[in-house]
């Protein structure tokens, strides 16, 4: 049994609780994680990481900057005669094109955001969800490739 000599001394009570201090554990938190990979080889838990490496913040920056290209072009594809391919976007082109960027970027941006809290984890049981990632900036980089392409051959560029 434990005496009162090899007992650690008590902590509790003794200044500010940590737990109060909210602002002060989001900052300290945001620049000091202690937690960039899961405590435990099979953790795959949503909080299992505090920080993710910055790969994921420029694949994500990228797929957003390309979905907005998508959108302009495909706006601009349809003032000269293009038809919207898409069948859940189609019904969105109609009139000045505002609620379909709107809906557009926000579908996108809600995907990236689940993928990249999920990267560490097995999508589907087979590929990581980072690799879903770079398989959607790949896939957008050709369609904006593509767009680019289409608006060359009819003729309004340069």
């Amino acid at each position: 049994m434990e005496n009162e000599a090899t007992r650690a001394p008590e902590r509790r009570g003794k200044g500010l609780d940590r737990r109060q201090r909210t602002l002060h554990g989001l900052f300290a938190g945001s620049h000091q994680s202690r937690r960039q990979g899961p405590r435990r080889r099979d953790d795959r838990a949503l909080a299992a990481v505090d920080r993710h490496h910055p790969q994921w913040l420029a694949i994500a920056l990228v797929i957003l900057l390309l979905s907005c290209a998508d959108a302009f072009l495909t706006l601009t594809l349809l003032q000269h005669g293009a038809t919207e391919v898409n069948p859940v976007m189609a019904p969105l082109v109609t009139g000045s094109g505002h609620s379909f960027a709107f809906w557009k970027l926000l579908l996108t941006a809600s995907g990236v955001i689940v993928l990249t809290i999920l990267v560490r984890i097995r999508a589907f049981g087979t590929f990581p969800a980072g690799f879903i990632l770079y398989t959607a900036a790949a896939a957008y980089a050709s369609l904006v490739g593509y767009e680019l392409w289409l608006l060359d051959r009819i003729g309004s560029i340069g």
